[in-house]
């Protein structure tokens, strides 16, 4: 990952360490429960001002990608790929008296 790392020093969107830390802010952030991704979506979050908005955090892997070679973007994009495909779960029917049905 020498060049992510090449990346991050010469990029002024970027700093050293900066992808490794949006990729934990994500992987956190997809794997909170339901109801605090919803009261995130509903009114937002506060707490974003001062550690980080996720879902910058995701863009800005987005445009890592696309700024290294392809072979290290497909290493990024397996790492990635595992927090979005936790994203992307679809939740489990309700039943009609509120639980779930599994």
């Amino acid at each position: 990952m020498s060049e992510i790392i090449r990346l991050e020093h010469t990029h002024n969107y970027l700093q050293p360490g900066g992808v490794s830390a949006a990729v934990s802010l994500w992987k956190d952030y997809v794997h909170q429960p339901e109801r605090v991704l919803w009261l995130d979506y509903e009114s937002g979050n506060v707490h974003w001002y001062c550690c980080g908005n996720p879902l910058e955090a995701r863009a800005l892997l987005d445009t890592v990608m696309q700024a290294v070679s392809p072979r290290s973007a497909r290493e990024v994009r397996k790492i990635v790929s595992r927090s979005d495909d936790v994203w992307n779960l679809s939740s489990p029917p309700y039943d009609a008296d509120g639980s779930r049905s599994i």
